[in-house]
């Protein structure tokens, strides 16, 4: 992480440029399974989910900057899958590459025994090979496939889930 870098639980007016990130993936078609860009309106109420002390949502901020975001959202919606949750990272363009996703993904991994977390999920295109690749070095194994369900321009595509066991459930 380069010296100008923070972490800390985004903010209301993070979401702009949250919104932005998460926008510039989607033309590639190797990220998200959205196909047109997202709004800050349509992102309030998902914004508002995620709190420090339960499904927290974090930016990277480069001298103030936000060039990449992590959350974890809830699994499933059922109360027998609390301590699993599902990770999502977005790296802004100019960043991406740099190392803030490991940043990030170290960061996240190590708040999970705080927040009650013991599995964390990554659902994860099986051509975007960037974020298999992250995950797969922090130690995710794959879990789950689930062939051509998804069609992205016309192309069936994959979805892997990668999980790893963290904090005290570690094993």
């Amino acid at each position: 992480m380069d010296n100008g870098d923070v972490i800390a639980f985004a903010k209301p007016e993070d979401l702009p440029v949250i919104v932005d990130i998460y926008n510039s993936t989607v033309a590639s078609r190797q990220v998200t399974a959205d196909l047109e860009p997202v709004t800050v309106e349509s992102r309030r109420t998902w914004f508002e989910e995620h709190t420090p002390d339960r499904r927290p949502l974090w930016v990277l901020k480069r001298n103030g900057q936000v060039m990449a975001w992590a959350s974890l959202s809830t699994f499933y919606g059922r109360p027998a899958y609390d301590g699993t949750v599902e990770l999502s990272i977005y790296v802004g363009e100019a960043a991406r590459g740099t190392g803030v996703g490991s940043a990030l993904l170290r960061h996240v991994l190590g708040e999970c025994p705080r927040l009650g977390v013991t599995t964390v999920l990554g659902f994860v295109f099986g051509h975007n090979e960037p974020s298999l690749r992250l995950l797969r070095k922090f130690g995710f194994e794959q879990w789950g496939y689930y062939p051509r369900v998804a069609v992205l321009d016309g192309m069936e595509r994959d979805l892997a889930v990668l999980g790893r066991r963290v904090g005290a459930g570690e094993s």
